[in-house]
């Protein structure tokens, strides 16, 4: 279908049984070769513009944040970061963790004053520590994957390490549903950096039009943005919910169990 722009008028058409749909922009007619092989005017109306329905971009994959997003993890994160900083002699509140926390810990490092001689210490401290943890799913996260699994091809794209993702991925008995997982170690480089979230779309073939990405911190949205895919912000499991909202999602929604109920008509 190739749009024309005749006049600068607004017209009307529409046509089911050949399955035309219309909606929003002006002043065009539009030109489409139909099952006879007929080429027919299509009026517009007010706001609209004509689309076929198999051309319309709708969702096919649903990418997915593991931390805060489908894991409860936030405390965990949070101790382990504790008892990190007390034992490179840092003294940190948990007040200061949610005002800085980002799933690129490098940040957090930074805004820490952390110098960067220290950073692989740190990493092993707060793996060590981590070990020790044990965060559950968010609450009707396993009925979600359940439900969305039989409709849209599921991924996950995560800042945590491989080694420790695919082991809770493992003990929660959820890794067969993601058909591709991308971890810290996969992409060059980290959110909010586009790289993980396109490393998935080319391991699942998929385009960024008929992807999106569920999330529950800034950077989450702003490497979906920047990869050209729709990003959903979880409220519920985010700790700096007011960042998130700021990051612009496409949509809101405050627990992880109202999403079926939103990708039924996003």
């Amino acid at each position: 279908m190739a749009p024309r722009r005749d006049s600068q008028e607004w017209l009307s058409y529409s046509n089911p049984s050949q399955q035309i749909h219309v909606r929003q922009i002006p002043c065009y007619f539009v030109h489409c070769e139909m099952k006879r092989k007929k080429v027919l005017p299509i009026r517009w109306q007010r706001h609209c513009i004509a689309m076929t329905a198999k051309n319309q971009s709708s969702i096919e994959y649903v990418l997915f944040d593991w931390d805060g997003t489908l894991l409860d993890s936030f405390a965990a994160d949070a101790n382990a970061y504790k008892y990190m900083f007390s034992a490179l002699g840092m003294s940190w509140s948990m007040a200061e963790l949610k005002r800085h926390y980002s799933p690129n810990w490098h940040r957090v490092y930074r805004a820490a004053g952390l110098p960067r001689a220290k950073w692989e210490e740190a990493d092993r401290l707060w793996r060590l520590f981590y070990q020790k943890q044990t965060p559950k799913l968010q609450p009707g996260a396993l009925r979600v994957l359940r439900t969305l699994d039989r409709r849209f091809k599921l991924a996950l794209v995560s800042s945590g390490s491989r080694s420790r993702v695919r082991k809770q991925l493992r003990e929660h008995d959820v890794s067969a549903m993601f058909l591709t997982k991308v971890c810290s170690e996969d992409a060059p480089r980290r959110k909010p950096h586009p790289a993980p979230l396109q490393m998935a779309l080319e391991n699942l073939r998929a385009l960024p039009e008929t992807s999106v990405y569920i999330g529950d911190a800034p950077e989450d949205i702003e490497m979906a943005h920047r990869a050209g895919v729709r990003a959903i912000g979880v409220l519920g499991g985010s700790p700096v919910p007011e960042r998130l909202r700021a990051a612009s999602p496409d949509a809101l929604i405050e627990t992880i169990r109202e999403l079926p109920a939103l990708m039924r008509s996003f």
